[in-house]
């Protein structure tokens, strides 16, 4: 099914109850999961696509299911697991003691006011950055591909083995996966060694999904996240850790050091101007999107024919809803300010903070809709946005604010700084999934005001659920570094981050040079872009993704482009097919099966460390086994890929020759 279909659908079930139930069902499980892993080491799980599979299982056994009520409902849990994001922001509150634990009203307003604004601002947004644009989309696209294989597997051949591709290559992530949680091979490979004076690493996440991302992505962003690695890793990292690795031993806990409190701020500032850059870019686009949506709107009001993948939510609906939620926001920050050490600059604080959540917020919709469409909501560096909107907050308040504050106003400030970060990173950690949704819903053929609402539903159903979840880990665990954290803390490593950057604001000990470092980089980068798209037809060098490959780990920005380059030499075989859009498609359906295969597996692993308690409660195998598994992980990783790929061929071949008229 494709967009140019779905108006002769107007009777296909779509937003139904039944749709509402399950994807709330969902949403339950997968929330609570993201919270606990991204609590426990920093990572949290795309759940768009398990969320389709599971969907498509489940409504298979319903009469009447169609295509557009399972992408209702991996949109209602995609939209709550990925609110879970907020666990980077808010369990700052703890880390500084300020709270002793997480009140539900509190919590659960502010991820349901920031989630719902994360799905106003990235309504006129889809026109912009998805109908009418390029980006690759990675997991909206894979997301839309099982859903349509899923539902005409019966129809021909084709689909039918299209599924079979999607499932094979799932069960090939996943069971390299299960390898890994035994530890009987590798998840990642990696090398720490000196370089001068200073040191530097090599390494790489043994993860076939980000192969998938890859190849989904295309070339241009790899070799632009390739840059980025050879700026940090290459020349930063040497650089910034000369003279501080001990003179014999072990280099690498110094090394880590250095790239997470050094380089990785370069990679912000740079992140930083090349957002700014963008949302310039953008904002035409945007304004004609905001142009379209009224034009939309009025035509539908005069009782003029829209056609069904363009009926967004009313633009007058939205922005009257925007406005609205100034004023349970509002008051949420005086309730949060009120009785402390600021009291008597409450009315100029939450007047501050109003206009900032208000207007930032749109900006950082645009971006993290932005980045998630280059590389994919999992991959899109949302920790980094988090520590921009908390830097940008905390200046405001201490320019206007904290100038003559004491200690207890200053404290007070930090407090307040990262309670306004958590309402925007809200709406940054939404829009940053709910554009990859409506792409699903542009592909599928899907009602998008329909959509919209399924996600104003899933920030619900997630902003119930997370506050608990929160809760019971801080009692059963505490987080490193808060008071009374038990053995057993979590590390909750980006709300700690985030804490400390604040705190360094208003304390005056944030090094100013590391993220002013970033942006000239990012202006270089920017103009060599602008000359090669001016010069060139094709050749481009994305600056976000250049700067996302300064921030993120090695082990992500090194895969990704190996599965862009993996995608664009199978591509270049499939364009000499007989029908090269369709082996095109074959090798788009194994990404997807691969992104599928390992998401599923996260889920799983998630819920038995949750049930166990334990960070390897699979392990077979103790830390001697190591080095083994490392070259066992190497070996397996390469082999499958191979294999994987010479199959796909096969599999497109064997479809070219079945459809060659039989030789007389």
């Amino acid at each position: 099914m494709t967009a140019s279909s779905a108006p002769a659908r107007s009777a296909v079930r779509e937003l139904t109850v039944r749709g509402i139930i399950i994807g709330g069902i969902i949403t339950l499980v997968f929330t609570a999961a993201n919270v606990y892993l991204g609590l426990k080491v920093g990572l949290t799980f795309a759940t768009s696509i398990p969320a389709a599979v599971i969907s498509m299982a489940i409504l298979r056994r319903f009469a009447h299911h169609s295509i557009v009520e399972n992408n209702i409902v991996q949109t209602i849990a995609s939209a709550a697991g990925t609110l879970s994001a907020i666990i980077f922001v808010l369990p700052g509150l703890v880390l500084i003691g300020w709270w002793s634990g997480f009140p539900y009203w509190t919590t659960a307003a502010v991820c349901v006011l920031g989630g719902i604004l994360g799905v106003m601002y990235s309504i006129p947004l889809r026109r912009a950055l998805v109908t009418g644009s390029d980006l690759p989309y990675p997991e909206g696209v894979a997301a839309a591909e099982v859903l349509k294989v899923g539902e005409e597997a019966g129809a021909n051949e084709e689909n039918r083995r299209g599924l079979r591709v999607i499932l094979f290559g799932a069960l090939s992530a996943a069971g390299f996966s299960l390898l890994s949680s035994l530890k009987l091979a590798a998840s990642s490979v990696s090398s720490v060694f000196r370089v001068g004076q200073g040191g530097t690493m090599v390494g790489g996440s043994l993860s076939l999904a980000l192969i998938g991302v890859g190849h989904l992505v295309g070339v241009s962003v790899g070799v632009a996240m390739i840059a980025g690695l050879i700026i940090s890793y290459g020349v930063l990292l040497p650089i910034f850790s000369s003279g501080q690795l001990p003179g014999s031993g072990d280099i690498s806990e110094t090394v880590q050091s250095v790239f997470s409190g050094d380089v990785r701020f370069v990679g912000a500032g740079a992140i930083a101007i090349a957002a700014i850059w963008t949302l310039l870019k953008i904002i035409g686009p945007i304004v004609r999107g905001i142009r379209d949506s009224l034009a939309s709107t009025r035509a539908r009001r005069v009782g003029q024919q829209v056609p069904v993948v363009e009926r967004d939510l009313p633009l007058n609906t939205v922005i009257t809803v925007i406005l609205v939620s100034m004023l349970p926001i509002g008051v949420l920050l005086w309730l949060f300010v009120r009785e402390t050490a600021l009291t008597q600059s409450a009315l100029g604080l939450v007047l501050t903070s109003l206009l900032y959540i208000l207007l930032v917020g749109l900006a950082v919709a645009a971006v993290c809709g932005y980045m998630a469409g280059l590389i994919g909501a999992s991959n899109s560096p949302i920790s980094g946005v988090g520590i921009l909107v908390a830097i940008m907050v905390a200046l405001i308040l201490r320019v206007i604010f904290g100038g003559q504050a004491d200690d207890s106003q200053s404290s007070a400030l930090v407090a307040y700084a990262l309670f306004t970060a958590a309402v925007v990173f809200s709406v940054a950690t939404i829009s940053n999934d709910n554009l990859q949704d409506l792409k699903t819903g542009q592909l599928v053929g899907a009602t998008p005001w329909k959509q919209q609402v399924a996600l104003v539903i899933g920030v619900v159903f997630g902003s119930l659920i997370i506050p608990p979840v929160l809760q019971l880990m801080n009692t059963g665990f505490g987080f490193v570094g808060a008071p009374n954290a038990g053995p057993e803390a979590l590390a909750a490593p980006q709300a700690s981050l985030i804490s400390s950057v604040i705190d360094g604001i208003f304390g005056g000990s944030l090094d100013w040079g590391l993220i002013g470092l970033g942006a000239l980089i990012g202006v270089v980068v920017i103009a060599i872009d602008e000359v090669l798209r001016k010069t060139t037809r094709r050749a481009s060098l994305p600056a976000l993704g250049v700067g996302m490959g300064m921030y993120l780990p090695i082990s992500v920005t090194l895969i990704i482009p190996i599965g862009a380059f993996i995608g664009l030499f199978y591509n270049r075989w499939a364009a000499g097919r007989r029908n090269p859009e369709r082996a095109q498609r074959m090798g788009t359906l194994l990404a997807t099966g691969l992104i599928v295969g390992e998401s599923l597996w996260g889920v799983v692993f998630a819920a038995i460390v949750a049930a166990t308690g334990q960070d390897e409660p699979l392990a077979v195998v103790g830390e001697g086994f190591a080095t083994v598994a490392q070259w066992i992980g190497i070996v397996v990783f390469l082999a499958v890929i191979a294999a994987l790929y010479r199959w796909i061929r096969r599999v497109s071949s064997g479809l070219e020759r079945r459809d060659a008229p039989a030789e007389r």
